[in-house]
C-alpha cells in the first residue's frame, strides 16, 4: 500500500459502457490503500486533458474510468504534468487494460492503483492526437464512425459485430502511399492500421511479438481483393499472426506517413480524431501507468 497519504484526481465517464456502475467501491478500495480521491465527471473527451491540466497542483496521480478512447484523450496531458495515470476499465473493449492485465473488476483495478507498482510504456501519436492501442484508416475508422452509442452501449461487443457486418457489406478498397524511412510504397488496400501496444478490437493482437514498451510501431494493410477473405484470417488477427498471409502486409518502425487520394477519417483508440494525411509515430517510454 501507498507510504503516504496521496491525492488521485479520479476522472469518471458516466458515458462509458459500465459508466452508469456505482462508483463508491472504487473510491472506496482507493481510500483504503491511502489515497485522497476527488471525483471529477466530464461529458466529452476533450474535458479530460483540460481536467488534467486545471488540476494537476492539486494531484499526485491521475485515475481514468471510461474506455480506451477516455484513456488515450488523457494521454498527453498526464505526461505533459508528469503524473502518473491509472487505468478503471469501464469501456467495451478495454484492451489497454488486457495488454497492461488490469483487472476489469472495477474494485480490483483500483487495488492495482492502491498497491502503487507502476511501469513506463509507449505512446502513439497520430498527428498530434495520441492512442496506446491502433490507429487506422478505412473499415476500422468507418466502424467508429458508423458506430451508434446506443448500439455499443446496449449490446457491448455484439454491438460492434452488427455494425461491423454492415460496414463489410459497403467496403471498398482506397489507394494509399506508406512512407517508411523515406521509402514510399503505393498500395491498393481495405485498411491500414499502425499498432502501438499489443491487443486492440477487443482481443486482437496488433502483432504476436508486440509490446507496449518496446519503442517501435507495427503497420499492416489488408490488400486482399476479396473484404470477406477476411472471415478466414480472424484467427490469425486474434494470435497476431495475420502477417503470415501474402494479402497482408507488415512494417515496423518509429514513424510512419499514409497519405490518401481523398481525405480519409483516422479512428484511434475507437474516436475519429483527425484525418489524413496522417504523421504516425512513437514516444518511447512516454508514460508512467499503474499496473499489476
Amino acid at each position: 500500500m501507498q507510504d503516504k497519504t496521496k491525492r488521485a484526481l479520479l476522472l469518471v465517464n458516466p458515458k462509458a459502457r459500465r459508466g452508469s456502475e456505482a462508483i463508491g467501491p472504487v473510491t472506496g478500495r482507493l481510500e483504503a490503500g491511502g489515497l485522497s480521491v476527488t471525483v471529477e465527471s466530464f461529458d466529452a473527451l476533450p474535458e479530460i486533458a483540460r481536467d488534467i491540466v486545471r488540476l494537476r497542483e492539486t494531484a499526485d496521480l491521475v485515475i481514468v474510468c471510461g474506455g480506451d478512447g477516455s484513456v488515450s484523450s488523457a494521454a498527453l496531458a498526464a505526461v505533459e504534468s508528469g503524473l502518473p495515470l491509472g487505468i478503471v476499465p469501464m469501456g467495451t473493449a478495454n484492451d489497454l487494460a488486457r495488454t497492461l492485465s488490469i483487472p476489469v473488476d472495477l474494485a480490483r483495478a483500483a487495488d492495482v492503483i492502491a498497491n502503487g507498482r507502476t511501469r513506463r510504456i509507449d505512446v502513439g501519436t497520430v498527428n498530434g492526437h495520441a492512442f496506446f492501442n491502433v490507429a487506422s484508416i478505412g473499415l476500422s475508422a468507418a466502424l467508429a464512425r458508423g458506430l451508434d452509442p446506443a448500439l455499443k452501449r446496449r449490446f457491448g461487443r455484439f454491438g460492434y459485430a452488427l455494425a461491423a457486418a454492415r460496414v463489410m457489406r459497403q467496403a471498398d478498397r482506397f489507394v494509399a502511399r506508406i512512407t517508411e524511412k523515406g521509402q514510399q510504397i503505393e498500395t491498393s488496400t481495405y485498411q491500414i492500421a499502425v499498432g502501438n501496444g499489443r491487443h486492440y478490437g477487443g482481443g486482437n493482437v496488433i502483432e504476436a511479438s508486440a509490446s507496449i514498451d518496446d519503442g517501435h510501431l507495427d503497420l499492416y494493410s489488408l490488400e486482399m481483393k476479396n473484404v470477406w477473405k477476411l472471415a478466414l484470417m480472424m484467427r490469425s488477427f486474434r494470435s497476431g499472426t495475420h502477417g503470415a498471409w501474402s494479402e497482408v502486409r507488415t512494417a515496423r518502425c518509429i514513424e510512419f506517413d499514409v497519405e490518401t487520394d481523398t481525405e480519409m477519417p483516422v479512428n484511434a483508440d475507437g474516436e475519429i480524431v483527425t484525418s489524413t494525411p496522417a504523421h504516425f509515430k512513437v514516444l518511447p517510454q512516454a508514460i508512467e501507468v499503474f499496473a499489476p
